[in-house]
């Protein structure tokens, strides 16, 4: 059990694995941190949530925009999303307003953290209604950094820092204990460790062909999932193209999080010939994307569900896609998630009339995204 026990001057943090440490509170950029000797028992309480004031977080040194990735994104988006690029183009340009969710970690102990995070503001993402089974997630209406938990061997850790609409591709797969899962594009593993704690899989397969990515995803799924779970956890390192067809019919549930132009990193590349290598290759993305798609689909067992899933706002690579893998796949079916977004409208900003699924768009207050997914049944 973690406590967290507060004087004038000093908080002390108990924990059955570490023991207590005695911790001076330090003011950082309008937060008050609470550092110990141990990295992984690091916590933040943001100052506006002890005295009420406008938060307004300053950042470490001003990530570069590239205008070249910046010029393309007006233009395109500009047509396809209209005034709400203007929107979510105000949010991507400051970081500063970036919202993030805390994933709390089933298998270990929270003891008081929880109650102790709620106290502080933060509330469930979630509610009821919306499939998240033991899952939860919570954030806070301000615009707040807090202290990702470095990866220890042998050690679980606590929370998972993401950004909160990375969440609905899982809860749209909607896992129930004993399903065979894939995650066909793994790493890092937010998703797998989100679908470990929505339920418990007969089998879950979470492959990533990168190399280096693959370890990043190996060590992801070791900081959060015990080593009994683990067994039942197969980390994989192959084409998720050809996959499908060494796996035909073996899931009942496949998520494709394919790889795609993400929009925030890709604003802000240092260099401009890298921005404008970027651009180049992205018209490539598409055709890889319905390669793996496609390829999920195959894996699928008849009467099993694909959900396909990008963090860009281009519709090349998000509808387009579903669209030409459902016309070039006649036993893939589409379905709705209408309940989704009704569930998790108070949340998330969702663009209408998204085509073949829902496009989650960055808004003042409300800057999760940008997040597509869509959802599949196979015949």
């Amino acid at each position: 059990m973690i406590r967290v026990l507060r004087s004038n001057s000093t908080c002390i943090l108990s924990n059955s694995l570490f023991g207590p440490y005695y911790l001076n509170p330090l003011r950082l950029g309008g937060c008050l941190w609470y550092s110990t000797a141990d990295p992984d028992l690091e916590v933040e309480f943001p100052r506006v949530l002890r005295t009420g004031r406008s938060n307004q977080v300053k950042s470490g040194p001003q990530r570069q925009l590239c205008q070249v990735v910046l010029d393309h994104f007006d233009k395109q988006y500009n047509e396809e999303l209209g005034e709400l690029w203007t929107k979510a183009r105000a949010v991507l340009l400051d970081p500063r307003c970036w919202q993030y969710g805390l994933m709390l970690n089933r298998f270990t102990e929270l003891g008081e953290l929880s109650q102790a995070l709620q106290a502080q503001g933060f509330s469930s993402l979630l509610p009821e209604d919306c499939g998240s089974g033991s899952l939860r997630c919570l954030v806070h209406p301000a615009q707040n950094r807090f202290p990702s938990q470095k990866h220890r061997p042998g050690h679980l850790k606590q929370l998972y820092l993401l950004n909160a609409a990375s969440l609905l591709p899982v809860l749209a797969l909607g896992v129930r204990d004993g399903d065979r899962v894939l995650d066909l594009c793994s790493a890092p593993g937010g998703k797998a460790v989100a679908i470990l704690q929505s339920a418990t899989p007969g089998l879950l397969h979470c492959n990533e062909w990168d190399g280096e990515r693959w370890r990043w995803l190996r060590d992801t799924l070791q900081s959060f999932v015990p080593p009994a779970l683990m067994e039942a956890v197969g980390v994989l390192n192959l084409d998720g193209r050809v996959l499908g067809r060494r796996e035909a019919g073996a899931y009942d549930k496949v998520l494709v999080d394919a790889p795609c132009s993400n929009d925030r990193s890709w604003l802000y590349t240092s260099q401009p010939k890298q921005g404008a290598l970027w651009l180049q290759e992205r018209a490539k993305l598409p055709e890889l994307q319905k390669e793996l798609l496609s390829s999920a689909l195959v894996a699928a067992r008849p009467g099993g569900s694909v959900v396909y899933s990008t963090c860009t706002l281009s519709r090349a690579e998000n509808g387009a896609v579903v669209e030409a893998v459902l016309a070039s796949c006649p036993d893939a079916q589409p379905q709705d998630l209408g309940w989704l977004a009704h569930a998790l409208s108070h949340r998330f900003t969702f663009a209408p009339n998204s085509p073949h699924g829902l496009l989650v768009v960055p808004d003042q207050g409300r800057t999760w995204g940008p997040m597509f997914l869509a959802k599949l049944k196979k015949l």
